[in-house]
């Protein structure tokens, strides 16, 4: 038999040795300076809400809100018209064509003594009125050829009729406006 040699045996110890060697060690680190404290600040004032405003009125007619209301356009037996209002019982304006006449008629609800004023994205005209007899209502007319009804009806989505002492009426030009001038003129 043989003999096993001596360091065979210890071997394993050796392996157990040699994992016990201590870390190498490491040189200290300086340590990172610290920065400044700062200074506490005082809590911020809370910034009041404003409160809301009412928006500001808007004194050129372009920029105010249409009146409420739509056109409507009908045939009679004289010529054509055009009503604008909430309802057909109470018309706030109506634009009439006398193909007899070849004139075009600006009724307004409410009394004036002496003229309509028409505003259109082109300019502002100021038509002679007169009250209608026996209705609160103010008459202008004008022939049909009159450039002022072209204005009228290719004004920028709305015109402006107003007379002293009442609301100004801002209006859509919708095609029953332009209808019944080409129905005056035709």
């Amino acid at each position: 038999m043989r003999a096993i040699p001596s360091f065979a045996v210890f071997l394993p110890s050796l392996a157990l040795l040699a994992s016990c060697v201590a870390p190498p060690q490491q040189r200290p680190v300086a340590a990172a300076p610290r920065p400044a404290p700062v200074p506490a600040r005082p809590a911020p004032t809370p910034t009041p809400i404003p409160t809301a405003q009412p928006a500001p009125v808007a004194t050129e007619w372009q920029y105010r809100a249409a009146t409420p209301g739509t056109w409507t356009y009908r045939a009679e037996a004289a010529g054509t018209v055009a009503v604008f209002g909430v309802g057909p019982a109470s018309p706030l304006l109506t634009l009439r064509c006398d193909r007899a006449g070849r004139r075009v008629s600006l009724t307004r609800a409410g009394v004036a003594q002496n003229a309509i004023v028409v505003r259109t994205s082109y300019g502002a005209s100021s038509w002679p009125a007169t009250p209608s007899a026996g209705a609160v209502q103010t008459v202008a007319v004008r022939a049909a050829s009159d450039t002022v009804l072209d204005q009228i009806a290719y004004s920028r989505g709305k015109f402006a009729v107003e007379v002293a002492g009442q609301d100004a009426l801002i209006v859509p030009a919708w095609a029953e406006v332009a209808r019944v001038i080409e129905d005056c003129r035709g």
